[in-house]
């Protein structure tokens, strides 16, 4: 999917952007910053069966694959920049110059960029709650519907307010605007479902509070990896130096040696 020839419309803010007809606004990958790529990539290789090649940006980056296909970057650049470790969305724009203006008009955080990262450009951004997500424009690492079916990858803001957030984020990324390829929103009881092409990708769910430093409670995104079989995963983890944060039978939320948090769970359950 390139999202660079298309249809001009004029967006909610009056922008003139191009669109496509394939999907934007929604996720379309997902990276996590690392202090040590060499354990990084043992402990995500004994969890999720990934494979690794190296990135074009250099030897501090990796590209996680899944028979063949990549499905997300490690950056080994957490200490040395003095970044959070942790892990981040990406969603589809058609403009990501558009999406940081957006973001800084609703007080929001534009934290790096956009900068050219080939074959495309990228932000990295935080919602008024401190929620980092990103925004990339261009053509993407792996095509969209291939990357879905490789790792099929679901994300979840927790938040104060699942609805508050839903405004916020469909005004910068176009949800429900009628465009050709945008995605749905869907408002249900306490949470608010994101649907492109049909599928679910994204989850808001209110509850989150701002409080001393634990991810599992502060407004973060959680990316959710898709398993066979998520028992395996869960001692996996263990043996490797990762830790468990909840533990079910359908799903289990999991914390790497580095202390990034994801979860993992079955196919029968999505």
């Amino acid at each position: 999917m390139t999202m660079n020839h298309g249809t001009t419309h004029s967006s909610s803010d009056g922008a003139d952007v191009v669109y496509t007809d394939s999907v934007f606004g929604a996720p379309c990958w997902v990276s996590l910053t690392s202090r040590d790529l060499t354990a990084t990539q043992d402990f995500y290789s004994a969890v999720l069966g990934w494979q690794w090649r190296g990135a074009r940006l250099g030897d501090r980056f990796r590209t996680a694959l899944v028979d063949g296909v990549p499905v997300a970057g490690i950056a080994g650049v957490a200490s040395m920049w003095q970044m959070a470790v942790a892990w981040t969305p990406y969603f589809a724009v058609s403009d990501a110059d558009v999406a940081v203006a957006r973001v800084r008009e609703r007080g929001a955080t534009a934290a790096v960029g956009p900068i050219s990262l080939p074959p495309g450009r990228a932000a990295l951004l935080a919602d008024r709650d401190g929620a980092a997500f990103g925004v990339w424009q261009g053509k993407l690492v792996t095509e969209w519907e291939a990357w879905r079916q490789a790792a099929l990858t679901f994300i979840s803001l927790h938040t104060r307010d699942a609805f508050e957030a839903a405004i916020f984020y469909g005004e910068i990324l176009d949800w429900a605007s009628g465009l050709p390829g945008c995605c749905e929103v869907e408002y249900a009881r306490d949470q608010v479902l994101l649907r492109s092409q049909g599928d679910v990708v994204a989850r808001i769910e209110s509850g989150a509070v701002d409080m001393p430093p634990d991810p599992s409670v502060r407004p973060h995104w959680q990316v959710h990896f898709t398993v066979a079989d998520v028992e395996p995963c869960i001692r996996a983890a263990e043996k490797h130096g990762g830790s468990i944060l909840e533990e079910g039978e359908q799903e289990a939320v999991l914390r790497d040696p580095d202390g990034a948090q994801f979860t993992v769970a079955s196919r029968r359950q999505r």
